[in-house]
């Protein structure tokens, strides 16, 4: 199988590229480094059946040969980058979903779309299924994440309807795990990298809202399984393990074992206070259920922290 990734050197992406390949499939990745990194796929720039192709998947991609599989993954995805990127945000939810769209329709190829549970915007239902159609503010400073993936959501099913594309759209929980950026902006690497260098670490509102937590590993297998199952329609992946976010900060306190001090700041508009999927339909469809409780995901995600720091590793600091 011949499988383009798009966003390809960014966090979800280039672990999708990783698990493509050792699967011993050929991986084309797209990316234009907008949030990517190099970093990502360096040791992948070696193998034959890796392809990187530098372009911005907002403009018309023209690829020579067999495509089988598309998975567009290509977007800022976090609270900084598109704020700070708001028109490229909408551009690659529409333009690049479209364009995506096009070469799957040319290729007869399958089409995953990389959603995000903030399609449901600050939910009124919870835990949330994928009958809940949202409430979302489309013109608050979030909306053009939320907006931009609605959209994306929209224009896949159309093609589905009308062109009989082979769609799958995966509606991604809070996902964390080595790669992901230290100014990422998220809670895990905005709460692990001030605990690492003792530094204070900030929770929005009282810390009361909630999140659930996937890691990146059980995430890859969801969606490898979707792709290959026959599910059109939306469909949740991520860990219904649920923490609020002072817990969260206070359990990477204690695994890193800082001596860093919580303080407090106003919570973000629009800012959900619970996000936690429910994954009925991902069991029930995929017989898939994350399997790395938050215990044994943060450390590994700390530790690649620690030597993204150029820090000693835990086990290094207490032979030391």
């Amino acid at each position: 199988m011949r499988v383009l990734v798009t966003g390809g050197a960014g966090f979800i992406g280039s672990h999708l590229c990783d698990r493509f390949l050792r699967d011993g499939h050929e991986v084309v990745c797209v990316d234009n480094f907008l949030t990517g990194s190099r970093t990502n796929i360096a040791h992948l720039r070696a193998q034959s059946a890796f392809r990187l192709i530098e372009h911005d998947i907002s403009k018309p991609l023209t690829l020579d040969g067999a495509i089988d599989a598309i998975l567009h993954f290509a977007s800022p995805a976090s609270p900084i980058d598109y704020l700070k990127l708001p028109i490229q945000t909408l551009k690659v939810g529409s333009l690049g979903t479209l364009n995506g769209l096009g070469i799957a329709k040319a290729k007869q190829a399958r089409f995953l779309l990389a959603s995000t549970s903030e399609v449901y915007g600050d939910p009124s239902v919870h835990p949330q299924p994928e009958s809940y159609w949202g409430h979302v503010n489309p013109v608050g400073p979030r909306g053009v994440y939320d907006e931009a993936k609605r959209f994306a959501e929209a224009i896949t099913m159309a093609y589905h309807r009308e062109h009989q594309v082979a769609t799958r759209i995966v509606r991604i929980f809070n996902t964390y795990g080595p790669r992901m950026r230290m100014q990422d902006g998220r809670a895990i690497p905005a709460f692990i990298t001030p605990a690492l260098r003792g530094e204070p670490i900030t929770v929005f509102g009282t810390g009361a809202q909630t999140r659930s937590f996937c890691y990146v590993d059980d995430l890859v297998e969801g969606i490898v399984r979707l792709l290959h199952s026959d599910h059109a329609e939306p469909m949740n992946l991520g860990n219904p393990e649920e923490y609020t976010i002072l817990q969260l900060a206070q359990r990477i306190i204690e695994a890193t074992g800082s001596k860093s001090r919580i303080v407090y700041q106003t919570l973000p508009q629009d800012d959900p206070k619970q996000r936690c999927p429910d994954i009925t339909l991902a069991t029930r469809t995929l017989q898939w259920q994350a399997a790395t409780p938050l215990a044994a995901g943060l450390p590994k995600t700390i530790e690649w922290f620690r030597t993204a720091m150029g820090l000693a590793s835990a086990a290094g600091a207490r032979h030391g």
